[in-house]
């Protein structure tokens, strides 16, 4: 079978909100699973016999779904992901068949050939997020990476790229011509000392940054459609 880390596998971001997430598994390692799939928004299920405390207090809580009892085949129907954790190699390999089968998204958590993706470090600020995988190859060094990382994006980048969001918005809704037009104002609000401003304790408003760099645009393609001040004159 070939080895997880000899090929590379396609980052990207899902949508879960709404989806059905199907976790197979109780213990602290399902437990963890689900919270970070309800922190994205997805609709978690749990198939297992016995779980812990904290995924009782899930249930209790309405956030998750649970039938206890073990896996059976067809329990996966309408899963847009699934998660298995169990100790049992036998249930591990029916899960991922099915799910295969089944066109899903499917981890069996610590088993990388029975996945077909595998879920990164992650560095969450906000709306910021940095994900770091070495393909299975050395989870350590991606965990190692990620503590550098954490210490080099600090807290402050939540609210700064939060704002950049705000910004953006409004660069969108209010600023016609296109990405011609659009751009040199983002890239003129990234350059600017916005992001040192976040950092000395400043909450800086978008509609005030939007204002600034709007009309700093808008002067700038003022002057560049001007005629040259000579334009037309004698010799």
């Amino acid at each position: 079978m070939t080895e997880p880390y000899t090929y590379a596998y396609y980052p990207v971001f899902c949508d879960l909100r709404g989806r059905l997430a199907v976790v197979v598994g109780g213990g602290s390692v399902a437990e963890r699973k689900m919270e970070t799939l309800l922190e994205y928004g997805a609709d978690v299920h749990c198939i297992a016999p016995l779980v812990t405390p904290g995924v009782e207090s899930l249930v209790a809580q309405g956030l998750i779904t649970h039938e206890e009892r073990g896996y059976v085949r067809g329990d996966l129907a309408g899963a847009f992901l699934v998660v298995c954790a169990t100790d049992s190699t036998e249930v591990n390999r029916a899960v991922y068949q099915e799910a295969e089968g089944q066109g899903c998204l499917v981890n069996v958590v610590d088993v990388p050939e029975l996945c077909n993706f595998i879920v990164p470090s992650i560095v969450k600020r906000g709306p910021l997020q940095i994900a770091i995988s070495t393909g299975g190859a050395a989870p350590v060094v991606a965990k190692r990476i990620r503590r550098e990382l954490e210490a080099a994006y600090g807290e402050e980048w939540e609210c700064y790229v939060a704002l950049l969001g705000r910004i953006r918005r409004l660069v969108l809704e209010r600023v016609p011509g296109g990405e011609p037009v659009r751009k040199p104002i983002f890239e003129a609000i990234a350059a600017s000392d916005l992001f040192e401003r976040v950092m000395a304790g400043e909450c800086p408003d978008a509609e005030d940054v939007f204002r600034r760099f709007a009309a700093a645009a808008a002067t700038t393609a003022v002057l560049e459609a001007a005629p040259p001040a000579d334009a037309g004159a004698g010799d």
